[in-house]
């Protein structure tokens, strides 16, 4: 633990990384909502993010280093137990986010910092989204970065508490969840900060948490919310469009009005310290008129996302089912740049086939 640094293989989990380095008061902070079945191979393949975002970045600000087999067999090592290092490109950046389509990752070194001393919990109720958007504005203008600033409108609210039974106000259009950590006279003095900034913006109600359980407990709730929102319908879609923060009201406003327009159910939820929100559609993949309809509106969805200066995804990845919809980000010329890079490494296109890109003048590998 010198170098405060891990090492691991892709197939731990998230959650043990966490726990392993909390033995040691050090600190892994990418939690992906999945913490407790996600595995770290798949978390640096997407980059994932997570609730603590917002103050501590995602999987890429922790990954010094990898082992890579590459298309051909050959291994590279990349990165190390380093500080500063600029030697050559930065290939560890290069894997990060690839998705898997350029090579297979065998070994990460991870970064670790040390535990922070103190944190605390609180949950902001408002009445109306818009309020609840400005509110994650003036925390930020007024230069508070909170580990966690997390939002869920209504119909989540309702659903989860449905589901967790742990006393969410579903009375409210929107909550945020908010943590804070550091020395215990910082997290005091923000909480105090946030608190005001909440009510000066609408927040008909404050709670904080008492105990670390009861903070874990607002957490877990948080995390609950795909488990509980996919429990309505046989088929779940979960999306994570991306606009600023100052767009988040606007794009959820927009997220609604689309929803409606093609008659479908649309719960949104997601991170709204950084903008990375989470339109979830609840269907029926055997109604095929009706996924039709889910195409259009998540088509719509992204194409408002671009609008409002974000992107189509912030931590799910591109996949299959966003190839349609990239050049709307990077524009052809990337997608061309992305291209090179990805026959130079992988020429007979082996490496999971068909996803981030298509290649229509090559026959893909099925």
């Amino acid at each position: 633990m010198q170098n405060l640094t891990m090492t691991v293989q892709p197939g731990v989990y998230t959650k043990t990384i966490y726990e392993e380095a909390d033995k040691f008061n050090l600190f892994y902070p990418p939690d992906p909502g999945s913490m407790h079945i996600s595995q770290i191979g798949g978390n640096i393949s997407e980059n994932s993010g997570g609730l603590r975002g917002l103050k501590y970045g995602v999987t890429k600000d922790y990954v010094l280093g990898l082992e890579v087999v590459l298309p051909n067999g050959d291994i590279i090592h990349t990165g190390g137990k380093l500080a500063k290092d600029v030697a050559g490109y930065n290939l560890t950046d290069l894997f990060v986010g690839s998705e898997g389509t350029l090579g297979i990752i065998t070994k990460a070194i991870l970064r670790l910092i040390p535990k922070p001393e103190k944190k605390k919990t609180m949950l902001a109720l408002f009445h109306h989204m818009n309020d609840a958007a400005k509110a994650v504005s003036a925390i930020i203008e007024n230069r508070i970065i909170p580990v966690t600033m997390e939002f869920l409108d209504q119909p989540t609210v309702k659903v989860v508490e449905d589901y967790a039974k742990i006393g969410l106000p579903t009375n409210a259009k929107a909550i945020l969840i908010i943590e804070q950590d550091g020395s215990p006279e910082q997290v005091e003095r923000d909480i105090v900060k946030i608190s005001n900034l909440c009510r000066e913006n609408g927040a008909f109600e404050l709670k904080i948490a008492k105990t670390d359980q009861e903070a874990e407990t607002l957490l877990t709730a948080r995390r609950s919310a795909l488990t509980a929102l996919s429990r309505l319908k046989p088929t779940t879609i979960l999306e994570d469009a991306t606009v600023p923060r100052s767009e988040i009201a606007n794009m959820v406003n927009a997220i609604n009005e689309i929803a409606e327009k093609y008659d479908l159910t649309i719960c949104t939820f997601g991170h709204a310290g950084d903008g990375n929100l989470h339109p979830t559609c609840l269907t029926d993949a055997r109604d095929e008129e009706e996924m039709a309809r889910v195409e259009k509106a998540f088509e719509e969805i992204f194409h408002k996302a671009i609008e409002l200066g974000g992107t189509i995804t912030g931590e799910h990845g591109v996949g299959k089912m966003k190839l349609p919809y990239l050049h709307l980000k990077v524009g052809e010329e990337g997608i061309n740049v992305m291209r090179q890079i990805k026959k130079a490494l992988d020429p007979n296109l082996i490496m999971n086939p068909g996803k981030i890109l298509e290649f229509p003048e090559i026959e893909v590998l099925k």
